[in-house]
């Protein structure tokens, strides 16, 4: 994709796809989601350059977006057991809570970093970025 295709990615697509909010093309994480590698980032955008983590301990923030995913995930759950099954012992729902939870780790430590990023890097989009490629320090 060049620059001016990525004018048609909508931020929320990238955000969807873990692209870099500056270019909309990089990708922000080298191995799958579910690698043994999953918690390692790019330190900078491969196609243009931009610098992820802002600030140190920038990322600290999206701890808040991951207990998010995770409540929405436990109380989207329960609910789901409950109007399909019916009350069901606490077994089953904890079971199911904590097992839900344990596959979504990586994908929640990935978009959590990918929403604090996005929502709160201070990044402008910024079409023309991959031809300027400036490499931040």
């Amino acid at each position: 994709m060049s620059g001016n295709n990525a004018k048609k990615t909508s931020p929320l697509v990238a955000a969807l796809k873990m692209r870099c909010p500056r270019c909309r093309e990089g990708q922000m994480y080298p191995a799958a989601s579910y690698s043994p590698q999953f918690a390692k980032m790019h330190k900078n955008c491969p196609k243009c350059g931009l610098k992820y983590e802002r600030e140190m301990g920038f990322f600290w923030g999206a701890m808040y977006f991951s207990y998010a995913i995770a409540v929405a995930i436990i109380i989207t759950t329960w609910a789901a057991i409950t109007l399909l099954a019916g009350k069901q012992p606490l077994p089953i729902y904890f079971g199911s809570i904590f097992t839900l939870l344990f596959l979504s780790i990586p994908l929640m430590f990935r978009y959590s970093r990918v929403l604090m990023l996005h929502l709160f890097g201070n990044v402008k989009y910024d079409p023309t970025a991959i031809e300027k490629n400036i490499v931040e320090p």
